[in-house]
């Protein structure tokens, strides 16, 4: 009884406390039980603050890695969905923009011309009447309005700005390694 009152407290203590280090159990000569927090020859480890490494099964390992699998599938759906709805954002708002600039200028000279034409099949002018000329004229209006928000002020006593040639752009020279380029 006398054995047992010591090894009951100890443990109580153990199990009451927050005790951070590994517990070691071994038994003397004289057969008396001893714990410690410190490893002696002989001595079993009993309770560790450190995790054992978890066993699993193979049916629970695949099952994990295919859960694993599965939601990194998902989440590569999920990113490359949203870098194409970025991309077909950019190509709309690009088409948008090449839009409006084709009805700006489209309105720009018809509002600038003096007689409006149309090509017909042989690419030889036809002229508007006035009536259809004030029509289209409208009509271009309203393409710059639904494709750009805004129609651009016209002041008959400015001048027209001529359009920006576009300059081409200079075609870089590759890239050559000296030593490989010199045969032998």
């Amino acid at each position: 009884m006398s054995r047992l009152l010591p090894i009951t407290a100890l443990i109580l203590a153990g199990a009451l406390t927050i005790a951070r280090a590994d517990v070691y159990r071994w038994t003397d000569e004289q057969g008396v039980t001893h714990y410690s927090d410190q490893w002696v020859p002989g001595s079993v480890l009993i309770k560790t603050v450190k995790p054992h490494p978890v066993t699993f099964d193979s049916s629970a390992r695949s099952a994990e890695q295919k859960s694993l699998t599965a939601g990194n599938n998902r989440v590569s759906s999920e990113l490359s969905d949203q870098a194409n709805a970025r991309a077909v954002q950019q190509d709309v708002a690009k088409a948008r923009e090449v839009l409006c600039k084709n009805a700006k200028e489209r309105y720009m000279r018809a509002i600038q011309s003096r007689r409006v034409f149309k090509e017909d099949k042989n690419g030889e002018r036809e002229y508007l009447s006035d009536a259809a000329a004030d029509a289209y004229r409208e009509q271009a209006r309203k393409d710059v309005q639904d494709r750009c928000g805004s129609v651009p002020e016209y002041a008959p006593d400015q001048p027209i700005p001529e359009p920006q040639p576009i300059e081409p752009k200079p075609i870089p020279e590759p890239k050559v390694n000296p030593a490989q380029a010199t045969s032998r």
